[in-house]
């Protein structure tokens, strides 16, 4: 599929290089062409001059900006995200990163109010941008939790997500994208406050098929 990425960071670069080396079709784009042509370049996707020209002929649009960053994309692109799939792989992080922006409800909630009409998705945001390019452990694959309201929206991202090497687990309505952000601040706070090297990724163990 034809994948947009916004945002040139670590998550941006490293979902380019895997999305690229999986076959897709990546286009990058961030605040600073320049940087995202860099990025681009290293990870053998497209760099485009602004997010608009990025979505322009995507099928699935990632954001992957800082999360206060987010209103601000998405009132940018809101006309021109129509007909396209947003994969949110943000989190709710404050300026000092000790604890999440939102209260009662989801990041994922609040952009999906942002653009009407726009299927968003909840994924990739419990992963580190890391595992990307290695999404094993010990032989077995990283979980990537999928939440969202629209079946056909969330079926482009688990096609996107279980090309990459996840097993994807359909974690239900967008409503549980709050359990999907807090279980990512949970690890992003284990990694900072233990000294940790940022490669620890969840996994559900277990049964998980009905009998």
């Amino acid at each position: 599929m034809h994948v947009a990425i916004i945002g040139s960071g670590n998550v941006g670069g490293a979902l380019a290089g895997a999305a690229t080396a999986a076959g897709h079709s990546v286009t990058l784009a961030a605040a600073d062409p320049q940087h995202a042509a860099e990025v681009a370049g290293r990870a053998g996707a497209n760099a485009a001059s602004s997010n608009a020209d990025a979505v322009r002929d995507a099928d699935v649009v990632v954001l992957a900006i800082p999360g206060l960053a987010v209103p601000a994309v998405a009132d940018e692109l809101r006309d021109a995200l129509q007909g396209k799939v947003v994969i949110d792989s943000t989190n709710p992080l404050n300026e000092s990163f000790s604890d999440t922006t939102t209260t009662d409800r989801s990041a994922a909630e609040e952009l999906q109010e942002r653009i009407p009409g726009v299927p968003v998705v909840k994924a990739f945001n419990t992963i580190f941008a890391s595992r990307h390019g290695n999404p094993t452990e010990s032989g077995q694959p990283l979980d990537a939790y999928i939440a969202g309201d629209d079946a056909d929206a969330k079926g482009k991202a688990s096609e996107l997500a279980g090309s990459l090497g996840y097993r994807v687990i359909d974690a239900g309505s967008l409503r549980m994208a709050r359990a999907l952000e807090e279980m990512a601040f949970l690890n992003i706070s284990l990694n900072a406050g233990n000294s940790w090297t940022w490669q620890s990724g969840w996994k559900l163990v277990g049964p998980t098929d009905a009998q």
